[in-house]
């Protein structure tokens, strides 16, 4: 039975997500970034929380790890690093296995955007929970790793298959449209950012969207191309990728 996701606003700009497998009933919450709307959305649903799945140690995605804990008595799943902020009962690293009832998660490393950052892919539902790291026209801002951290931990992403739906944290997409259409004038990137301008005033959301669509139009997958180089034969182009990221992080439009 499929993998059933629940997405809603919470504080300024991240979206929380339950995920809630059908055949057995367990639930997840990725990421704690506001507790009220939490545990709101979990008593809508007629949902109980098992699993908290932290992507990264952002306090804007574990920093309700102990409030939501404490009212729910879940588990805390994630990598190392997030006790840097609060205890986890369960360390997993890229490679490992999360099991959500009857949902197999594999988690795979997204470091970048943080030293120990990780994505949850389940790929019978074809479903990414990507936290920080890739987002609809965008990835994350490098705080903790490097350009070629972050390449490479996009590259795993983009290596799923193109109708991957991809949750990622926070609606930032217009914001990433206007950067996208200072680099790229790539007729399918100018349908799409007009279309997500068209959302955002209707109030509507932007997330998720696919692995095929971030392939197509995201400047930070499409980097190399823009860039009008190619790396050394079966080298990545790391350069290329960090001139446009560099380029994101100082743009003002």
């Amino acid at each position: 039975m499929p993998l059933t996701v629940h997405q809603f606003p919470c504080l300024s700009d991240n979206y929380g997500f339950l995920a809630h497998d059908e055949a057995t009933g367990k639930t997840a919450c990725i990421d704690t970034p506001e507790v009220a709307p939490i545990l709101a959305a979990l008593k809508a649903r007629g949902w109980t929380l098992d699993l908290i799945l932290n992507t990264h140690w952002h306090p804007d995605h574990a920093g309700g790890n102990a409030e939501i804990v404490a009212a729910t008595g879940a588990t805390v799943v994630g990598p190392a690093e997030v006790t840097k902020l609060t205890p986890i009962d369960r360390e997993v690293k890229g490679g490992d296995l999360v099991m959500l009832g009857e949902t197999r998660l594999e988690v795979i490393e997204t470091g970048g955007h943080t030293l120990g950052h990780i994505a949850y892919f389940d790929a019978a539902g074809q479903i990414a929970f990507v936290g920080d790291t890739l987002f609809a026209l965008g990835c994350g801002r490098l705080f903790e790793g490097t350009p070629e951290q972050m390449w490479d931990s996009l590259q795993r992403l983009a290596a799923l298959p193109d109708d991957t739906t991809v949750y990622c944290a926070h609606e930032y997409t217009a914001s990433n449209a206007r950067f996208a259409l200072s680099v790229d004038d790539a007729p399918a990137l100018k349908a799409r950012a007009a279309e997500i301008f068209a959302m955002r005033e209707r109030g509507e959301p932007t997330v998720p969207t696919t692995i095929g669509l971030e392939k197509a139009t995201n400047p930070f997958l499409r980097a190399p191309i823009l860039a009008g180089r190619v790396g050394a034969a079966g080298q990545p182009d790391y350069a290329a990728f960090g001139a446009v990221r560099a380029a994101k992080d100082s743009f003002k439009g």
